[in-house]
């Protein structure tokens, strides 16, 4: 780095400091930003730099393995200094405008498979915390719920005997979806025990032993002992349940369109991730039957 770019590079760190001030932790951060800016386009000097300057820099960072959300943050920090350079030092342009950063590899959801969700689901509900658990979570499996969904479900949404629940998502959107045989066994089990602890003017369907509306922290935590007890031995969180409902949904019917409408999502886009999963499943098959697959596995 020559002395010029140097100096600049500490200015810019002091404005963050002193004008903006930021944390010494985000500082920090920039100054490391910065020191790769000048890194991957040096011999350029920074009043060099053009938007093909910090095109080929980016292409080099994303080939080294940096991900779409790194590059994205990096390159922020590289405009905000050019925009700097320009109010405090006269720079004529801004070469990190209109660039764009490689989108990141979308990870696929992780899912249990049919048997893991019927270990996490079997367990003994002799009282009142843990019959609302199997309810809970044998319609968060069966419906592909949100988590706020569920805690914000009120008891005229269900109707046991449609096998039908009415659920508002994002946006405010209304959507009607099934619910399984197994949680509607478990809904009624529960609804006699919450109507002996709800507390007057409580309407959600899911309430804590003091009869008030429960939280997702509460239903999370619970998720959480249940998997220990089941001697689940994966993270197991509250969305793993939406991501079952789905993969094995899109495994056994292969319907995307349908799978979308019971998951709320406004576009397929969102859905399709689910595609990726069956293909896995495919994938297993084939791997395990295919004679040819199995010769490969074999050598």
């Amino acid at each position: 780095m020559d002395t010029q770019s140097k100096s600049f590079a500490t200015a810019f760190n002091q404005h963050l400091a002193s004008e903006r001030r930021l944390s010494a932790h985000t500082c920090k951060s920039y100054a490391h930003d910065i020191h790769i800016l000048f890194r991957e386009i040096a011999p350029t000097t920074i009043a060099q730099a053009q938007s093909q300057h910090i095109r080929h820099a980016i292409i080099r960072l994303h080939g080294m393995g940096y991900s779409g959300r790194s590059l994205s943050r990096m390159l922020s920090a590289w405009r905000r200094f050019y925009h700097y350079l320009i109010r405090d030092y006269s720079f004529n342009h801004n070469p990190c405008i209109g660039i764009r950063v490689p989108k990141s590899t979308k990870k696929l959801p992780h899912a249990l498979s049919p048997d893991e969700t019927a270990q996490l689901l079997t367990f003994a509900s002799l009282e009142s915390l843990t019959i609302r658990d199997r309810a809970m979570f044998e319609l968060f499996y069966s419906s592909g719920l949100r988590l706020a969904e569920l805690t914000q479900l009120r008891i005229n949404d269900i109707d046991l005997s449609e096998g039908t629940v009415r659920v508002t998502g994002k946006g405010g959107k209304t959507r009607i979806v099934p619910v399984g045989k197994k949680a509607i066994e478990a809904l009624q089990i529960w609804s006699d025990y919450r109507s002996q602890i709800v507390r007057n003017g409580i309407d959600t369907m899911f309430l804590t032993h003091h009869g008030n509306a429960i939280s997702a922290r509460t239903v999370s935590h619970r998720l959480k002992i249940h998997s220990k007890r089941q001697s689940m031995h994966k993270n197991v969180h509250p969305h793993i349940l939406r991501h079952s409902f789905a993969s094995h949904l899109l495994q056994s019917s292969g319907d995307l369109r349908a799978v979308q409408e019971m998951l709320g999502h406004a576009h397929i886009t969102s859905t399709q991730v689910y595609t990726h999963l069956d293909f896995q499943h495919l994938a297993h098959v084939y791997d395990a039957a295919h004679p040819r697959a199995k010769k490969k596995q074999d050598n």
